[in-house]
This record gives structure tokens, sequence and C-alpha cells, in this order.
């Protein structure tokens, strides 16, 4: 990592935190000596978008519970998150409102007794909407990258759904895969 480029990691965002953890970014940030941070705009249930049914096998226009974040790197913005919800999973929930959750959303389902195994990411470049530009404070040809992440527990139901949007030149995603 160099200047404002940042490389991301998938697996500590997948797993559930000690007790009395930060969550993965703050951390992750923290040992690259820099500060992480995120502000919740939006918490509450919503109508599914499409692409969002299909990731958590809902049916279109079933409500789901979003949690929209910007996520910051030393103060500036770095990434737009939506996660969304299952309602009979988050309705009732902490991952229903715009409060910090101590060791993360992760965290908090295991303690719900939802514990991902299995998980789903695809990741596509394209340009930015018009929101999008301005909250990520992108130049105008500036493209991103969008990671959508499924996260499935040991009876394969979905259980969290991702969208994460953040700037192509700013971000290199990494990927770990252990065999056996």
């Amino acid at each position: 990592m160099s200047g404002n480029q940042w490389t991301s990691k998938s697996m500590p965002y997948l797993a559930a935190r000690p007790p009395g953890a930060t969550d993965a970014w703050t951390d992750e940030a923290a040992e690259a000596g820099r500060r992480g941070g995120q502000r919740v705009l939006h918490a509450g249930e919503v109508a599914a978008p499409n692409t969002v049914a299909l990731m958590l096998g809902l049916t279109v226009g079933s409500t789901v519970v979003v949690r929209r974040r910007i996520i910051e790197l030393d103060q500036e913005p770095t990434e737009l998150t939506d996660t969304y919800y299952p309602p009979d999973i988050a309705a009732g929930t902490a991952l229903a409102g715009t409060a910090k959750i101590r060791g993360g959303a992760v965290t908090l389902l295991a303690a719900l007794g939802h514990v991902g195994v299995r998980v789903i990411e695809s990741v596509t470049a394209r340009m930015p909407d018009d929101e999008e530009r301005a909250q990520l404070h992108l130049a105008p040809a500036e493209p991103v990258l969008q990671l959508a992440r499924t996260t499935y527990d040991s009876a394969d139901r979905a259980i969290q759904a991702d969208i994460m949007v953040m700037p192509a030149g700013r971000h290199q995603l990494r990927y770990e895969i252990r065999i056996g």
C-alpha cells in the first residue's frame, strides 16, 4: 500500500471477532498505521433491490434490512457498502440500527446464531453513478470496482449480502485461498 492505494483482504471480514474486539476494518487500518472508520448513512427495512433479492434467495421486492455505510480511511471516503439481511435475522437487532456494532456485524450475527461458512464474491468494474462519484470524491472519468458478496450458513442459507463500491485506482483486491 502506498499513498492513497489500499490492498484489501476479505478473510478478516468473514469471521466473528473475539469478545470486546473492535471491527476488522479498524484493526486492518491500524495495522498499516492508518485510521479506519465508517459512517452509517441509513439502517432499517427496505424493499430488496432485484440483485439483492437474488443474492439472498428472496422474492423480488421482499423486505430486507439494510445498513448503508461510507467506509473511511484517514477520514477520507474509500468505499460505499450496503449490507443486506433477511428480516427474520436482522429486524429488531442492532443490524437494523445506525449505531456502531462492537466487533462488527459478523460478530453480532454469530452471537445471534448465524455463522457464515461459505462466501461467494463477484467483482466487476464500471463507471459510478453521480451519487457514488460525489460520495467517493471521484474524478469525472474515474471507474469503480463493485464487489458483491453473499455469505451462507451451514444450511446453505444466504444470511448476508454486501454490495461494496470502491474507486478502482485506489484499491487492489487480494484473495488468499487455503486448500486442505
